[in-house]
């Protein structure tokens, strides 16, 4: 299965981020490709994992908007990050992998795009924790690291709809564009797995459920504040 989505969405508010990887998860199935998503943020905001306590991130982190995710992991911090997102039908190799593995494929895949820029990395070898729920300050096993520091983590939800991998790069360099990093990520997705890239416009279907997520969960008081 080589056919691969590529949805470059721009910068979108807080709440239709979020909305929209979920509404790729719930129709990846359906789209019968994995998707690779690129965006970006209208303003500095954070999310946070699903199961984190609200009243923690809240003193945690200044930055405002703040959403919860769909997916685990700690607080991300968006005000000058690369966003990107993986959805995968279940029908895809990559579903059936475990979380571990799933999680040190994609970040391989991102330390290829940055050697093909010259930027040379490492997969953390072991957790190193610092900093309780905050998911750039330390590590985790097989995160991104730049000089020691952290630079990439993500974090999965997997359901009978597919496997959704909401991810996340602090830019090691300045001086390096986003949009080399994002041809870097095409080129290193075709040598690794020969994805051949398709460049992909959401239908109304999933537009309309996007908006919905959008309206009535992750701009809800009620859901981003439920735990």
């Amino acid at each position: 299965m080589n056919s691969w989505l590529l949805f470059d969405s721009g910068k979108c508010d807080a709440a239709l981020n979020m909305a929209l990887d979920e509404a790729l998860l719930a129709s990846v199935a359906r789209l019968g490709r994995p998707v690779l998503r690129f965006y970006g943020w209208t303003e500095p905001a954070a999310s946070f994992g699903y199961f984190q306590k609200y009243a923690e991130v809240e003193r945690a982190t200044l930055l405002r908007p703040l959403v919860r995710r769909s997916t685990g992991g700690g607080i991300v911090p968006h005000d000058a990050d690369w966003t990107y997102c993986l959805a995968f039908p279940p029908v895809h190799e990559w579903y059936s992998l475990k979380a571990e593995e799933s999680y040190r494929r994609v970040h391989e895949w991102i330390q290829r795009a940055f050697a093909a820029l010259n930027v040379p990395t490492e997969l953390a070898a072991s957790a190193k924790k610092s900093g309780p729920g905050q998911c750039f300050v330390g590590h985790e096993k097989f995160d991104l690291l730049w000089n020691g520091r952290k630079i990439a983590g993500a974090a999965q939800r997997r359901n009978r709809l597919g496997l959704l991998i909401q991810g996340s790069v602090q830019p090691p360099l300045a001086a390096l564009p986003r949009s080399d990093w994002q041809q870097a990520m095409r080129d290193a997705g075709r040598s690794a797995w020969g994805a051949e890239w398709s460049d992909f416009e959401p239908d109304g279907r999933l537009r309309e459920l996007a908006s919905s997520l959008a309206g009535q969960k992750y701009s809800r008081t009620e859901f981003i504040t439920k735990r």
